[in-house]
């Protein structure tokens, strides 16, 4: 707890374990304040949501055997959508632990930390108490060194109550020097392009480059577009940024006719470029911390590998004229995406445009495996960074509710205002139980179930193939009456049209948590995978 006192922790999730019950002692004499869930998973979803909502290290404190393995699925959308998660869990008494022999010790497992290695950056097991100090500020500077992402660290439950000698910390590592030998002939690129475009990814976002970026756009009259990691990465006035999504045939059009593409903070994922269907661009610059991750999808013809920001402020390209134009046709992009939207399902079009309407302006969203989560991803126009937690980079379902329960207790660290989670039936029933955290702690949050009686995104699978339902309906609980069981105001409505607007527009205003349960059916968006316009053109 030192150790995480001196990483300036403020907010820890957790579930006590018998074998972890000295971390909560210890957590009584210090600082950070102790979010107690219901399930190890919530614990690792809220750490995520945390992370995301401050750039911050978001912490995880579970107990040994099947406490740490329920973490797994969170710690895997923490991996994937790069989001600097500590695990610490307690382990079996290292006096009853015989090499390659499982005994039977009460939560023993052969190798706990084994179990966290393909989702995580790393994994660390103490084998002396004096260590685990050292190892703590060792895991978290890990977790957050870019591309961030999380760090295992498992502690023999008998160390927790020895006593040892207080250690300096490490020294933190120095910042890296800039070598970027192919600067000039990228800039030079760049200049003589006719029709550039900037492909920002969430590195761009987590390296905070989007001031940078917003200037190097301008300079060349290029268009941004951003993936769902980097929504929010440009103010939403700004005269270069694309409307969402590249899904859409209108803006996807711009990546077509793109004869030089700058790819900062990126791997060209499967869901975002339509698994791969997008054609290469003619000239593309990667601007990545990984070589190995700028070109695994697309190769490069030019990498500059290091931070996003300081590598984009690096860049002095000509300007180029063209700036006016652009701006002029990106707002007609957007028009014919809004009008398709309206054609397409006319419920979409109103609760994008509730959204937009009555969420305050330091709000943050956070949605779920969900269709109408998947409408707020593709086409909602986020305000600022880190401002919208969406699962998409394992595609987690359950993840929104206790991941906005992180994000709500962010809110005093970043001075934001109120979190809307965005979730269906199916997914809130994941972690339901943390009905309980939102109520006890009193978070600044406002969950929106969608219910359509069952899994809709399959329910469409099943439709689009012909096939009869089978296992994605059910008749949903009272969702209201269970909210107000657990002392949370609730309140139902039928579709997104004016009751909708005014419930919610109410329950984002209040200071205590809040359920909207809004029973609706709606039609997937184009960027859902049944839906990609490339693969049915193909």
């Amino acid at each position: 707890m030192d150790a995480l006192t001196a990483l300036g922790t403020e907010v820890v999730f957790g579930l006590p374990g018998v074998h972890n019950l000295p971390l909560w002692e210890a957590l009584a004499e210090t600082g950070i304040r102790v979010v107690g869930v219901r399930h190890e998973q919530t614990a690792g979803y809220a750490a995520d949501g945390y992370a995301r909502r401050t750039g911050k290290l978001g912490v995880a404190l579970v107990t040994t055997g099947p406490g740490a393995a329920n973490t797994l699925g969170a710690v895997g959308e923490a991996m994937a959508s790069a989001a600097p998660v500590l695990v610490v869990a307690t382990d079996i008494p290292s006096t009853l632990r015989r090499p390659g022999v499982v005994r039977g010790v009460l939560h023993e497992t052969s190798d706990q930390q084994a179990m966290f290695a393909p989702v995580t950056k790393a994994g660390f097991t103490v084998h002396r108490a004096d260590q685990i100090g050292t190892t703590v500020h060792r895991a978290a500077r890990l977790a957050l060194q870019p591309q961030t992402g999380p760090v295992y660290l498992g502690i023999p439950t008998d160390y927790l109550r020895e006593v040892t000698p207080p250690r300096e910390p490490p020294a933190p590592p120095a910042e890296r020097v800039l070598d970027l030998p192919d600067l000039a002939r990228a800039a030079d690129l760049l200049s003589t392009a006719r029709r550039p475009l900037i492909w920002a990814g969430g590195g761009a976002l987590r390296a905070e480059a989007g001031e940078a970026i917003g200037d190097l756009a301008e300079r060349l009259a290029a268009p941004v577009l951003t993936t769902f990691g980097a929504r929010g990465l440009l103010p939403i006035e700004h005269p270069c940024l694309a409307p969402n999504p590249v899904h859409a045939p209108e803006v996807g059009q711009l990546w077509d006719e793109a004869d030089v593409v700058l790819a900062i903070g990126t791997d060209f994922d499967g869901l975002m470029t339509q698994n791969w269907l997008m054609p290469a661009p003619p000239k593309l610059i990667a601007v990545n911390v990984d070589a190995g991750d700028a070109a695994k999808n697309y190769r490069p013809d030019i990498t500059l590998v290091g931070d996003a920001r300081r590598v984009v402020e690096s860049l002095h390209p000509q300007s180029r004229p063209g700036l006016d134009e652009l701006t002029a046709r990106l707002a007609g992009i957007g028009r014919r995406v809004r009008r398709r939207i309206r054609d397409e399902e006319p419920q979409a079009a109103d609760f994008l445009s509730t959204l937009e309407e009555v969420l305050p302006e330091d709000a943050t969203l956070v949605t779920d495996m969900c269709v109408a989560g998947y409408w707020v991803g593709g086409f909602h126009r986020v305000r600022g960074p880190r401002r919208l937690a969406y699962p998409m980079g394992w595609g987690t379902l359950g993840y929104g509710f206790p991941a906005s329960l992180g994000a709500g207790a962010a809110a005093e660290a970043v001075r934001g205002g109120r979190v809307l989670c965005v979730t269906g039936d199916g997914g809130f029933l994941y972690a339901v139980g943390d009905l309980a955290t939102l109520a006890e702690e009193q978070l600044p949050v406002t969950v929106v179930v969608v219910d359509d009686g069952g899994y809709g995104m399959l329910r469409y699978d099943q439709d689009q193939e012909g096939l009869p339902h089978r296992g994605v309906d059910w008749d949903s609980p009272d969702f209201v009456g269970l909210a107000r069981s657990f002392g949370v105001h609730a309140d139902r409505v039928s579709g997104f049209g004016r009751a909708f607007r005014r419930l919610l527009s109410e329950f984002v205003e209040s200071d205590e948590p809040n359920v909207l349960v809004v029973r609706a059916k709606l039609k997937p968006p184009l960027n859902t995978s049944p839906r990609w316009y490339r693969k049915q053109s193909a």
